[in-house]
């Protein structure tokens, strides 16, 4: 009879290497955010399939053909070595900006945004791939100007951030912007930068905020409706804030029960965007506490298993992959809250997108590769 086959620490297999270096728990409460992504799916994406005319589980079984592929990925990511893993974030950036730039001539308009090209009858977004591998690219880039003093790190870093932003920019996509900017300089205020650069770079973005309000309509639109709920429209950003915050009053503590909920039916992205009010409705508080404690100990953790690495890239690329999942997390709850203005970003593994759920895959899988336990 044949037994599952179990890894001993004396397993030099590269599976079993894996295994006793790669962190368990954090691993666990990924698959932990999987099983709650599908459990939601079936709850919230049905109702919105109907109303598209579509069959009812059609977005649900995307979602679940997309989870193989992102777990496989995932894994097969944390199984590479630091080398491997920084010409393949070289290599995917490339790539990630010829299709960002792709999207500006066969690209698919939703919105008033070109985000997205079609590949073999999926949507991808191509920027949501960028940010994992910007964050180890510029973690290797300043790494490598303490290696080779002549080596221009800083600056080379620098010109890859700004080619991602002035492409956001034109898509437009200024919550990217946000994300992106605010690991980056995280990321450049671990190198050790002098004070007076880091209140420079606090003051570029403060002003880069002020002029988007003024030379962007829909971010001066946004925020004005934040400020002013009474100002939006029906129909529009205050529509669906407001029937957000009547699911969780609905939901109250236990909740109303699967599938009792009726924001699913109201709310056009709800399977999306706000996926969160469909567990504060259908499943209660106590729900939604879990889910954010599972997001917090996966963070806590990873942060935790980094402070027992002696290595500046892995410090320096683990705090921007870090930051990016935790601003996306922390971003996708505090809209559904109304804690901040209104911001199409996916909640992390749990949101139906395929090409979110995909590059979530990449960042974790970067996070644990660089997390593993040193022989």
């Amino acid at each position: 009879m044949l037994k599952p086959k179990s890894f001993t620490r004396a397993d030099l297999s590269l599976m079993g290497q894996w295994w006793w270096t790669v962190d368990r728990l954090a691993l666990l409460s990924i698959v932990l955010m999987m099983l709650i992504g599908v459990i939601l799916s079936m709850a919230g994406s049905p109702s919105v399939a109907t109303h598209l005319g579509l069959p009812s589980f059609y977005f649900v079984k995307r979602h679940m053909l997309f989870l193989p592929l992102a777990g496989m990925l995932m894994i097969g990511l944390s199984l590479v070595n630091q080398k491997i893993l920084c010409r393949l974030a070289f290599g995917l950036f490339i790539l990630s900006i010829f299709m960002m730039i792709l999207t500006f001539f066969v690209g698919v308009e939703i919105k008033g945004a070109r985000r997205w090209v079609n590949l073999l009858g999926f949507s991808l977004q191509p920027s949501e791939f960028v940010k994992p591998a910007l964050a180890v690219l510029a973690a290797w880039m300043f790494c490598l100007k303490n290696q080779i003093p002549d080596f221009p790190g800083q600056w080379v870093a620098t010109g890859f951030f700004l080619i991602t932003l002035a492409l956001l920019a034109l898509q437009p996509d200024f919550g990217m912007i946000v994300v992106v900017s605010a690991f980056w300089c995280t990321q450049l205020f671990m190198t050790g930068i002098p004070m007076f650069w880091t209140v420079v770079c606090i003051l570029l973005a403060a002003a880069g905020m002020v002029l988007a309000y003024f030379t962007l309509p829909h971010v001066a639109g946004r925020i004005d409706r934040f400020l002013d709920p009474a100002s939006g429209d029906v129909y529009g950003d205050k529509y669906q804030i407001n029937r957000s915050l009547e699911a969780f009053m609905n939901g109250g503590i236990t909740g109303q029960g699967p599938g009792e909920g009726i924001v699913k039916k109201n709310i056009p992205d709800v399977h999306a965007d706000f996926i969160f009010a469909v567990a504060g409705e259908e499943f209660g508080l106590l729900f939604c506490w879990v889910v954010v404690g599972v997001f917090a100990f996966f963070i806590v953790r990873s942060l935790m298993r980094l402070m027992q690495q002696n290595n500046m890239f892995r410090t320096i690329a683990v705090t921007g992959l870090v930051t990016q999942f935790g601003l996306q997390t922390i971003v996708n709850m505090s809209s559904t809250l109304r804690l901040m203005p209104t911001k199409g970003m996916t909640l992390p593994f749990i949101s139906y997108g395929g090409s979110s759920l995909l590059a979530c895959a990449v960042t974790v899988g970067m996070i644990l590769s660089l997390t593993r336990k040193q022989s």
